[in-house]
């Protein structure tokens, strides 16, 4: 009984890690938001119904994972904005931090092409 108690609040620790870095994704070009806020809804399903519960009626985060789940979409406004933050962000790296290094800004360049594919291959949310 002990164990499954421990396991249990492993989930949940490991729950609000994946939220905190999925919220953080918001923010970071780079960090997905995604995958982590649907891998925190699964450790959270698996070991508290009270944050999985939480999570789910959200305002903002909830519609999110449910339209994700349900639709495997992403509104056209989300699109924009992470596709032309990460060609910024990456942009700029590529410019300023790598100049020197031409196999770097061809990479960074593969890397900004293969996250653009990856969200644009996505549907639209029409709602």
């Amino acid at each position: 009984m002990a164990n499954f108690a421990v396991m249990k609040s492993l989930l949940a620790f490991f729950g609000v890690v994946s939220l905190a870095l999925g919220v953080a994704g918001i923010f970071l070009p780079l960090l997905p938001t995604t995958p982590f806020l649907l891998l925190a809804a699964w450790l959270f399903v698996r070991s508290s119904p009270r944050l999985y519960d939480w999570l789910m009626s959200h305002p903002r985060l909830g519609e999110y994972i449910r339209n994700f789940r349900e639709e495997r979409a992403i509104p056209l406004r989300v699109k924009i904005v992470s596709v032309s933050l990460i060609w910024l962000t990456i942009g700029f790296c590529i410019v300023s931090v790598v100049a020197e290094w031409w196999w770097a800004q061809v990479a960074l360049a593969v890397l900004a092409a293969a996250i653009s594919w990856h969200i644009l291959s996505y549907d639209t949310l029409k709602k």
